[in-house]
């Protein structure tokens, strides 16, 4: 069980000294990079970078292609924080552990958090190095975030996840992506706690109820984010693709590389999206 009075604490104690290293205003947004997916910082001007090590009670992020670094900065005239890797349930984290970045950004005051990703893809539209705009999830990592004592303060009890992903964000990606050309689709991420890669049988199954492409990842992040109330946006690149009947052996480098080449239209997604904010 939680000691909810030990995570309050090791919260509000992250989010004070992240709020003392900031030599500007505060931040109102919030990235979470997924793997491989870390030029974003690039596009931070006056960037100030602090190591996860540094921040008491976080976590180390062990997964490849994360750095476990947080950057605050502006995005244009929009005053960010960027947090350089994230934290998996395969790793062996609590999902309170995985999702105290969301926790410590509402305490700084932030109001919308992009959350980014690799992804495999299930749609047969998609090809490698697509865009997915998240518009729904599927939660099949087995636990929720938000199980044990609530804190009131934080969020209700029973939050209503009926839209998860805010529409008017949304929106904003599908027309960047549009105006700036890039191959991008709205549908439904589905996450599994990992480590492995799916069977064809698995893969054949995530298609059958609805999901786009598969992950493992930002289903408890997003969880976490609508409990605070905060505006939620999500995009995965589509690294790998998952079709049961043409499955081939795919490596951790190769879904890397397909991430490290789709970068930039991701980096050029989210900033915009972020200069709006």
């Amino acid at each position: 069980m939680l000691d909810i009075e030990s995570y309050q604490k090791q919260v509000i104690g992250a989010a004070d000294l992240i709020r003392g290293k900031i030599d500007g205003p505060a931040p109102r947004a919030g990235v979470i990079l997924g793997s491989g997916l870390g030029a974003l910082v690039n596009e931070i001007e006056g960037s100030i970078a602090i190591p996860y090590e540094e921040i008491p009670g976080f976590p180390v992020s062990t997964a490849p292609g994360h750095s476990g670094t947080l950057n605050y900065g502006r995005i244009g005239d929009t005053p960010v924080v960027a947090f350089e890797g994230r934290f998996h349930f395969y790793e062996g984290y609590s999902l309170a552990e995985i999702t105290l970045p969301v926790r410590v950004m509402a305490r700084l005051g932030i109001e919308t958090v992009v959350i980014s990703s690799a992804s495999g893809g299930l749609n047969r539209e998609f090809e490698k190095g697509d865009l997915l705009l998240i518009d729904d999830h599927i939660n099949m990592i087995g636990d929720n975030p938000l199980r044990g004592p609530n804190i009131d303060d934080w969020g209700d009890r029973f939050p209503d996840m009926c839209a998860p992903y805010d529409a008017d964000l949304l929106r904003k990606m599908e027309e960047i992506c549009q105006e700036e050309g890039i191959r991008a689709r709205t549908g439904v991420y589905v996450a599994l706690a990992g480590p492995c890669l799916e069977t064809r049988a698995e893969y054949r199954m995530l298609g059958m109820l609805g999901a786009d492409c598969v992950g493992m990842s930002t289903c408890p992040e997003v969880i976490v984010g609508v409990h605070e109330g905060l505006k939620m946006a999500g995009v995965s690149v589509v690294t790998d693709l998952c079709f049961p009947d043409e499955l081939e052996p795919v490596s951790v480098e190769e879904i890397l590389q397909v991430a490290a080449e789709a970068e930039p239209k991701l980096t050029k997604v989210v900033r915009r999206l972020l200069e709006s904010c």
